[in-house]
């Protein structure tokens, strides 16, 4: 949480400084290159739909702009939630999307810009007992996620970005019971898929045009 903390004030003091009089990013050629970094906060509902349980966290990003209405985000995300009262949850994602921007004008003409996105990742989950963290269980898995999101542009380099998706995870099944007090995990053999919702805000800013 630490390192989400600093690269908040980090985001927070450039935003400033763009805010009070620092030149906008010059565009060398067309909007294909811009690099923004950014931090964001994930809300996910994993935990067998049960909204009680909805695992929350933080993350940082970079995008990379490659057309006109073509960007790409790359992302890391650290979730934590509950399973019942008896156990936690811990995800870890890192992976890419694609966004794809809508509307009739420039993405760069106007101050919201809504998109659509598909992408990937990886995720590794733990669950572990609240009362005995040498019993737990483990995975590793594949997701691809898509969605629907929009930048809303408070500067020429600074934005606040919401995203909602789905995200529906390959690997093997992992989940825990009580009983008597005790917790047990069971790890189903084969794969199976494990779909959820996923949405994030996140803040960035635009730091170069690459080419």
């Amino acid at each position: 949480m630490k390192l989400f903390s600093n690269l908040f004030l980090f985001i927070a003091i450039l935003s400033t400084q763009n805010i009070f009089g620092q030149e906008d990013m010059k565009i060398k050629n067309k909007p294909g290159g811009i690099f923004s970094l950014g931090v964001r906060a994930p809300l996910s509902a994993f935990n067998d739909g049960d909204w009680r349980n909805m695992g929350t966290g933080a993350g940082g990003q970079f995008r990379i702009r490659i057309a006109e209405r073509l960007n790409t985000d790359w992302f890391f995300d650290y979730v934590t939630g509950n399973v019942g009262d008896f156990a936690s949850r811990t995800d870890y994602h890192i992976g890419w999307s694609v966004a794809y921007y809508l509307g009739k004008k420039s993405p760069q003409d106007v101050k919201v810009q809504p998109y659509v996105l598909a992408g990937h990742c990886f995720d590794y989950t733990n669950q572990k007992d609240n009362n005995n963290r040498n019993n737990f269980a483990e995975r590793w898995s594949s997701a691809v996620q898509a969605g629907f999101g929009s930048h809303f542009n408070l500067t020429k380099r600074f934005d606040i970005s919401t995203t909602l998706q789905y995200m529906i995870h390959m690997g093997t099944d992992i989940h825990a019971h009580q009983e008597h007090g005790t917790v047990h995990f069971e790890k189903e053999t084969g794969v199976n898929l494990e779909g959820h919702l996923f949405f994030n805000v996140s803040l960035n800013y635009k730091i170069v045009d690459l080419w």
